[in-house]
């Protein structure tokens, strides 16, 4: 079963930060998870869409300039980092699983993805680009087929991991409060894999396993090493 370290060590340092990604690393993490958006013509590598929960700003991220977002605190003295300061951190160390947050974020996380590979040493096997929004997924697809894309979705649907497939996902990335026996065995009968989040406690990891999925995101890469 793979570990992904879900947005960097983010359950011993400020999540999605370069403190909480350099952690992960030297807990020898195979994978990195990391959110991104787009806001004054930068990636930014953030979760919410609003900036109270994580830094000490006020308001929603994409409307925010590149010199506000500089300046904010996003917990024990870590700015908020671009995706390229990510990479430029990872040098091709790891996987590294990018969440496109929302709208106009696929061309520019392809561009950048590139970038990488000709300076930073990833190829092109090492990302996996997951969403919930499905359209702003499929839209990165088409920009980058070579890579594998994460199908993301927070609930069980009705025709189980069939979304997934209709979007040549390689991986269905699921709930752990929703994902099941019957779920993890029709995404595999579709040649997907099953990715789960959010899993902290070594319990629930075995019960994963034992049903069968092949990943689980989690705050606490220490657990499980």
């Amino acid at each position: 079963m793979q570990i992904i370290a879900h947005r960097g060590a983010s359950g011993l340092a400020p999540e999605n930060t370069l403190k909480a990604i350099r952690l992960a690393l030297e807990l020898g993490a195979g994978a990195i998870e990391l959110d991104v958006q787009q806001a004054d013509g930068e990636l930014w590598v953030f979760h919410d869409r609003r900036l109270e929960r994580c830094t000490d700003g006020h308001g929603v991220l994409t409307r925010q300039s590149r010199a506000y977002l500089e300046s904010l605190d996003a917990g024990q003295g870590e700015r908020i980092p671009t995706l390229w300061q990510v990479m430029a951190l990872i040098r091709g160390r790891c996987e590294l699983h990018i969440e496109l947050k929302g709208d106009h974020t696929a061309d520019a996380v392809a561009t950048l993805t590139r970038r990488a590979e000709a300076e930073l040493g990833f190829t092109p096997a090492q990302w996996i680009v997951s969403s919930f929004h499905h359209p702003e997924l499929a839209r990165f697809a088409l920009l980058r087929p070579e890579i594998r894309i994460g199908a993301l979705t927070a609930n069980l649907p009705l025709q189980l991991a069939r979304f997934a497939e209709r979007l040549g996902a390689w991986s269905l990335n699921c709930d752990v409060d929703f994902v099941n026996a019957e779920l993890v065995a029709d995404a595999h009968r579709r040649g997907l894999k099953v990715l789960v989040y959010t899993v902290d406690e070594v319990a629930d990891r075995d019960t994963l396993e034992a049903m069968g999925v092949d990943g689980i995101f989690t705050n606490r890469p220490d657990r499980f090493s």
